[in-house]
This record gives structure tokens, C-alpha cells and sequence, in this order.
């Protein structure tokens, strides 16, 4: 789509390349906690999810229900990590010092991931507004909601709305709510196949870096 009226940013994998740390740290735990899981099995299960979402998805693969532990045991370990190892997607910064657009971070993550991963990229601020489906909606992606609570906040037509989406669930959410979505695959978590999982899922164009998506939007 030429010229939009609101980008719309995933989190994790489109500004953050904290997919593959964050999927890491998943699998170890999940298997800490008896349920053997690879990190290429994270990827293709659980990104792109809400942890409300994850939840069910774990606890009928254990048989039982999933420990509070769990969870804040991953928290801790991704924190642990990002002070070292969280950095930007590359081509981010140039991207951003050249659109005109207004945009907003819209992310199944919870803000408070979202807006240390923000700071420590010098953008608190820069992206516009954050929205959390852990927060501001009761559905998470692959339902539409949170990218339409988005729009609304930002006075932006839905069809006049881009969406740069990292996983198959955003990507879903992106075109339930009729925006034009862009598949990015431009993390360090993107396997031989991914573009073609974001195609399946309905992205309008894919992307490998954001000189690409530039190229898509002026």
C-alpha cells in the first residue's frame, strides 16, 4: 500500500529481534518443566501468542495444569538475556528517520517487555502509542482486536492501515481486520519457509528488510 495512514509495528521480530531469545529461553523452560520442546518447535507453536494463549496450548501437552512458575521463569530468563543480547532489527533506525507516517507498536507482548526493549533502542517515544494484547483487548491475535483498538486510538481507517508482521498468527490478525499486511522476515529467528508460512497466512506482500518495506509504502 502506497502512502498509508498508520503503520502499525509488531513487537518481537519486526523492532525487537528478540524472537529466536525469546523462543530460546521458552524451550529451555518448557523442557525444565517436563515438556521436551526445541526452539524451531517454539517458533512454529507458540510466536506470535499471548501467554493467555500459550497457556492451554502447554497444559494440554503436559496432561496438567501449567505452574504460575513457569511463566516467571521465562520472564526472568529473557530479562536476564536482553540486558546483553536485545538489539534492534537491522535497518530499523534508517527506516524510522524517514517516514512521515504516525504509527504505533501494537504486540502480544506485555508493555512493560515492550518498553524496555523501547529504551534501550533510545525509541520511548519515537513509535508512538503501545498496544499490549496482554492489556487492552480480551482476544489476542490471530483475532483482529487488538490491531482494530489500535486503528481507532490513532483515528486511522483500517484499509488505510499497514500492519509489518513477524508471525502467522499477527499476520492473520492483520488481514481479519482489513489491513494491508506485510510479512517481515528479517529476524535472526526466520528459517527457509517462513515467508512462505506468512504468505499461507495471508500477507499481502513480504518483506526481507525494511529497505524492502520502504519500497513497498513510498
Amino acid at each position: 500500500m502506497r502512502h498509508p495512514e498508520l503503520i502499525i509495528f509488531d513487537y518481537d521480530g519486526v523492532i525487537a529481534d528478540s524472537e529466536l531469545l525469546n523462543n530460546a529461553a521458552f524451550a529451555e523452560v518448557l523442557t525444565a518443566f517436563g515438556l521436551p520442546t526445541t526452539t524451531d518447535e517454539a517458533i512454529a507453536t507458540y510466536m506470535g501468542k499471548r501467554w493467555l494463549d500459550c497457556r492451554p496450548l502447554i497444559e494440554a501437552k503436559l496432561g496438567r495444569s501449567c505452574p504460575d512458575a513457569l511463566v516467571e521463569e521465562w520472564t526472568r530468563l529473557c530479562r536476564h538475556r536482553a540486558a546483553t543480547s536485545l538489539a534492534p532489527v537491522i535497518g530499523l533506525q534508517d527506516f524510522l528517520a524517514a517516514r512521515r507516517q504516525p504509527s504505533c507498536v501494537a504486540s502480544s507482548s506485555p508493555p512493560d517487555w515492550i518498553e524496555l526493549g523501547l529504551a534501550r533502542f533510545g525509541l520511548t517515544g519515537r513509535m508512538g502509542p503501545v498496544f499490549s494484547a496482554a492489556v487492552h483487548v480480551t482476544r489476542g491475535k490471530p483475532h483482529p482486536d487488538l490491531f482494530l483498538h489500535a486503528a481507532q486510538a490513532m483515528g486511522a481507517a483500517a484499509g488505510r492501515t499497514v500492519v509489518i508482521e513477524d508471525s502467522a498468527s499477527g499476520v492473520l490478525a492483520g488481514v481479519a481486520a482489513g489491513m494491508h499486511v506485510i510479512g517481515f522476515c528479517a529476524g535472526a529467528h526466520v528459517r527457509d519457509g517462513h515467508a512462505e508460512v506468512l504468505s499461507a497466512a495471508g500477507a499481502h506482500r513480504i518483506a526481507f528488510s525494511f529497505e524492502e518495506v520502504a519500497v513497498l509504502i513510498d
